[in-house]
């Protein structure tokens, strides 16, 4: 009985502690709050307008490169809503396209919308950075699969947009995208 308790116990604590992590010191731990005071101040009408090129690593669960992409993004704004046409093209010769409308709201917040995006995204600004959520449907040749994402930008004093996303299925990792997002020509 002794040694069930232990182990049981062991269970326990591994199994909080790694919760622990995830909330508070993972990447699911950051919070817009953590960015307030940060410079310079990310704004999406300026930041994320006009020809835009992205350059991008995915990240398979086991944290190996999986694919490498290039695409081109094509925004416009028509007071607080914005059409991002993105053309992407895949190390292994497969291209995608993807169109997002965004709209402002007045608290710092705004709305996503894409085709492959289940129920649209939210997302909040803060400071520097600039957080998503958001579900995506992945194409029927990769699964079809729905997978919840966390997607966090964070603008460069040098106007450089760094992204990070992470992909999960049933709270499990299965993917993660680092890009950064620059100016065409810059």
């Amino acid at each position: 009985m002794e040694t069930f308790l232990l182990v049981f116990v062991g269970v326990v604590l591994a199994f909080s502690s790694v919760l622990l992590r995830r909330r508070y010191a993972a990447f699911h731990g950051q919070t817009p709050a953590d960015y307030d005071d940060g410079s310079p101040t990310f704004d999406l009408q300026t930041h994320l307008n006009g020809d835009m090129v992205c350059d991008g690593v995915i990240f398979g669960p086991l944290g190996r490169v999986t694919s490498t992409f290039v695409a081109d993004f094509r925004i416009t704004w028509d007071g607080d809503v914005a059409v991002m046409d993105e053309l992407f093209r895949f190390n292994d010769g497969t291209t995608q396209q993807r169109q997002w409308t965004i709209r402002l709201k007045e608290d710092s917040t705004f709305e996503t919308l894409a085709a492959d995006v289940v129920k649209g995204g939210h997302g909040t600004l803060a400071g520097p950075a600039a957080l998503m959520r958001y579900a995506i449907r992945l194409p029927e040749e990769t699964g079809g699969h729905t997978l919840n994402t966390v997607d966090w930008m964070y603008l460069t004093p040098g106007g450089v947009i760094v992204n990070r996303s992470q992909f999960r299925k049933f709270g499990i990792k299965v993917a993660e995208l680092v890009a950064t997002i620059r100016p065409k020509g810059a």
